[in-house]
């Protein structure tokens, strides 16, 4: 069963409320952990298959996370990232994907750029998003049919992209501070004047969003829970996420991982890269 744009406008608060309660969860482990002086090993619990972290946080915001949307739309079947990769997610259907906390090595690392996401998606494609940043106090939202938004202290500002002025030639390239591989790099390379804005979890995609860059290249694995909701609200400001083919991200897969995506203000074919 799917929602109506009515639906997921009267949903929005609600879900904003449920990150907003699954990030103050994720902070009193944060700071706590912040306090031990011990690198985090006190909030750390074991390594995943993929050799990723698990935290006592990522679990303590899942649980609160799945429990709301059951509750609020018990209807339609939840799909976690520490739940199995396979369970509920399908490619004509509808499901809730999250990811209950989007950057587990910011966390550790203490730099604060962390976020729960919460995507719906229906027939494979991101319908609607929300990303929020508890330790920076900032919140992301919005789809394909929604526009986009962000919330900090000081306000609501709708987003749009940042197409390219024809008097700036520095495209502005985002890149992960904990994924910045070779093929990245190389990928970065192609463009014959770029600066460097440094970004952790699905951050990177919102930075896009709020014109503060214009390309995040990522040739390095994903899975789909960690682009679905920022890929909502990205594409809610204008913006474009595609593989390096063209072709759009698809949900609901057989495999959870991603291809290698592009995320971008301008179209594929628009990308000013040389050769």
């Amino acid at each position: 069963m799917s929602l109506t744009k009515h639906d997921l406008q009267n949903l929005q608060p609600r879900l904003m409320e449920l990150a907003v309660r699954a990030g103050d969860a994720i902070l009193e482990i944060y700071d706590g952990a912040r306090h031990d002086g011990d690198g985090g090993r006190s909030a750390q619990l074991d390594n995943k298959a993929d050799d990723s972290p698990l935290t006592l946080a990522d679990l303590a915001a899942h649980d609160m996370i799945c429990e709301g949307l059951q509750w609020l739309t018990p209807h339609i079947p939840v799909v976690s990232e520490e739940d199995e990769p396979g369970h509920y997610r399908e490619s004509d259907g509808c499901f809730w994907l999250i990811d209950p906390l989007d950057g587990t090595k910011e966390f550790l690392a203490f730099n604060g750029e962390f976020t729960v996401n919460i995507a719906l998606i229906c027939a494979g494609t991101p319908q609607f998003g929300v990303v929020y940043a508890p330790a920076l106090d900032e919140m992301y939202w919005g789809g394909r049919h929604f526009g986009a938004f962000r919330k900090r202290p000081s306000g609501i500002r709708a987003l749009h992209v940042s197409l390219k002025h024809p008097q700036r030639d520095t495209v502005r390239v985002v890149a992960s501070k904990s994924h910045l591989n070779a093929e990245t790099r190389e990928f970065i390379a192609r463009f014959s004047n770029t600066d460097l804005v440094q970004a952790g979890s699905s951050l990177k995609f919102c930075r896009v969003a709020e014109g503060n860059a214009d390309i995040y290249p990522r040739l390095a694995p994903t899975c789909e829970w960690d682009t679905a909701a920022a890929q909502a609200v990205l594409e809610g400001a204008g913006g474009h996420v595609f593989d390096v083919y063209g072709s759009p991200l698809r949900y609901g897969k057989a495999d959870v991982l991603n291809p290698s995506f592009i995320a971008s203000a301008a179209p594929f074919a628009a990308l000013p890269m040389q050769g």
